[in-house]
């Protein structure tokens, strides 16, 4: 085993939107390849680094990745080459060099991230490790519990609701396949009832059914009778989470509801509204309730509820230490969304989670709503131990990808695999 780079090379694919992405392929010295597809979001916190497209008008609507690309085979494959793949962190320093800028907008985040993750999984193949222990190591063994996003509105649906997602979370699950099977008969419940009420089954980009419901509470209220038709107990069995990606409606200090025609709330309403829905609907984890830059409202959200269920940050941490430490000092959540192409390497990735960790909060590895069918980052959930993954519905190819390894792993790891409910409490109806 030589563990040398000998080249990288990467090509434009399309993603799960039919957007271009690049896949990434980095090939070692002693012939083994890795290779790695870059997801992309549509729901994107303005600090996040900086994905590179084209511009050209002509191509893919101005989107397409060739220069991207370019970099990658021109530029970053030949100062990578004679590296030691298994060296993460040096690679991940030199492309942070190579670049140049805080937020990769020279050579483009999707260039950085696609040899970085492509790296990982070589050097993974050769020293004949799963990637979930090659990064992890061997006590790496926490199946996490799934987040699967079943109902869609904001941006990821053209429809009437504000909020963005809604999902089930099977937390009482005893393992994970069968929290699979919860979450997945809970969808095909979830359908039913939505036809039955003449509602459409169209889904938005993650799989989640996009109806025009009369106001965004009753996304909650037909999740609980879903859960309750598929045979399963509310908040014992499945619970709620949401994720109102609230940046996306927020306007001039105040939030805009008028999607859904509930008109403008202030961020002490916007808190008012979730310690309701709490206290009605089995909610365990609430997302970017609060805009990504009111910092103040965060706090007041977390003061109020965060002594009872998770208050995740995505938009205002966007995986960077930086944000993530201001959220620890300022006490503006208890949890972070962990997104790999946010930062835009792995052992940057692994740098957030570890600074999630010192502070005692929980994270939540995600998906991008524009995906592939590259799993990494079910294998990177397990490594990291959190507990959690949000990788959409169980619909859709490049969503269910992420769930089927999962399953290969928990087979893999046989009696040594753990899965637990990593949250505060059981989430209860009428809390």
């Amino acid at each position: 085993m030589t563990g040398k780079i000998a080249h990288a090379r990467a090509i434009e694919i399309l993603d799960s939107r039919g957007n271009p992405t690049l896949k990434v392929y980095v090939t070692l010295s002693s012939g083994v390849t890795g290779a790695a597809c870059v997801p992309s979001g549509a729901s994107t916190g303005e600090n996040e680094a900086v994905e590179l497209r084209d511009g050209d008008a002509h191509r893919y609507g101005g989107k397409g990745v060739l220069i991207a690309a370019e970099n990658v085979n021109a530029n970053i494959s030949s100062k990578i080459a004679g590296l030691d793949a298994h060296d993460q962190a040096k690679l991940d320093q030199m492309l942070r060099e190579l670049d140049g800028t805080d937020n990769y907008s020279k050579l483009g985040a999707n260039a950085i991230l696609g040899v970085s993750m492509a790296v990982a999984r070589a050097a993974a193949t050769e020293s004949g490790q799963s990637l979930y222990h090659y990064l992890g190591g061997q006590n790496a063994r926490v199946l996490p519990v799934p987040m699967m996003n079943v109902l869609n509105g904001g941006k990821h649906a053209a429809n009437s609701v504000d909020f963005q997602e809604y999902m089930i979370v099977p937390l009482g699950a005893p393992n994970f396949a069968e929290a699979l099977r919860y979450g997945a008969e809970t969808y095909h419940s979830l359908a039913g009832i939505l036809r039955n009420r003449g509602y459409g089954t169209a889904v938005g980009d993650e799989g989640g059914f996009a109806p025009n419901l009369i106001s965004n509470e009753e996304a909650c209220e037909l999740l609980v009778e879903a859960i309750t038709q598929a045979g399963y107990e509310p908040g014992t069995d499945v619970a709620i989470a949401i994720d109102p990606a609230a940046s996306s409606f927020y306007v001039k200090g105040e939030y805009d509801l008028n999607r859904s025609g509930q008109g403008r709330r202030t961020a002490e309403e916007m808190c008012q509204l979730y310690e309701l829905w709490t206290k009605k609907y089995p909610l365990v984890s609430i997302e970017d309730g609060l805009a990504e830059m009111d910092w103040k409202g965060f706090a007041a959200h977390t003061a109020s509820l965060g002594a009872k269920i998770q208050i995740v940050g995505d938009d205002i941490y966007v995986t960077n230490t930086k944000f993530i430490q201001r959220g620890i000092d300022t006490k503006a959540s208890n949890a972070v969304l962990i997104k790999l192409n946010q930062i835009g390497t792995v052992s940057q990735t692994i740098e957030a989670i570890a600074l999630c960790r010192k502070a005692g909060w929980n994270f939540v590895i995600s998906h991008r709503s524009g995906e592939t069918e590259d799993a990494f980052i079910a294998d990177f959930a397990v490594a990291m131990g959190g507990g959690q993954i949000k990788t959409g519905a169980p619909c859709r190819s490049e969503r269910v990808a992420k769930y089927n390894r999962l399953l290969e792993i928990e087979l893999e790891l046989g009696s040594k695999a753990i899965f637990k409910n990593p949250f505060k409490v059981p989430a209860t109806t009428g809390r």
